[in-house]
């Protein structure tokens, strides 16, 4: 790892790296999970828009530290990638563990190891704060099937669905 936390790895022919997203990288990071949620859920294209994104990408990765944020980038220096990841806690899992709210490749990187090496991000992150463990919730089965497998390839096991209850006063 370089001095300014930018760690570099080589796949196949490709060269990437990978750091800690900072408040600086706001626009980025609202940028790839825009494109993450619109790819996920087409109706989000208008709510969920990188501009509408902006304020809360911010306020989380400037004010909260129990939000972190990692980011890829080609040998060009573009953003590839992004992996949000948040501190929960639960008595099953002993205390605090680490959450994957988003994790989001370019499609014409995927399956080139840039997911793998961003959860390891994670998983390094998690050590340091002593996590036992780090979840992700699963997209839905069959269509994002690909992306359960990559998980389940990097040693996450099913623990079952998760589901949501929105609880903000309209």
């Amino acid at each position: 790892m370089r001095s300014d936390g930018v760690r570099w790895f080589a796949m196949s022919s490709q060269s990437y790296s990978v750091r800690r997203a900072i408040v600086d990288d706001t626009e980025i990071v609202a940028a790839l999970v825009s494109k993450l949620l619109i790819e996920l859920y087409d109706e989000l294209a208008v709510t969920h828009s990188a501009a509408k994104l902006l304020p809360v990408a911010r306020r989380l990765l400037g004010e909260d530290d129990r939000v972190a944020g990692f980011l890829a980038f080609d040998v060009a220096g573009k953003p590839i990638g992004v992996l949000m990841l948040n501190e929960c806690a639960a008595i099953y899992a002993f205390g605090a563990f680490g959450e994957i709210s988003e994790l989001y490749i370019a499609p014409e990187h995927r399956s080139s190891g840039v997911g793998a090496r961003l959860i390891g991000e994670a998983v390094v992150f998690g050590r340091a704060r002593g996590w036992q463990v780090i979840e992700v919730s699963a997209p839905d089965v069959p269509r994002w099937q690909r992306s359960v497998e990559f998980c389940k390839r990097y040693g996450f096991k099913e623990i079952g669905p998760r589901l949501e209850l929105e609880i903000a006063e309209s």
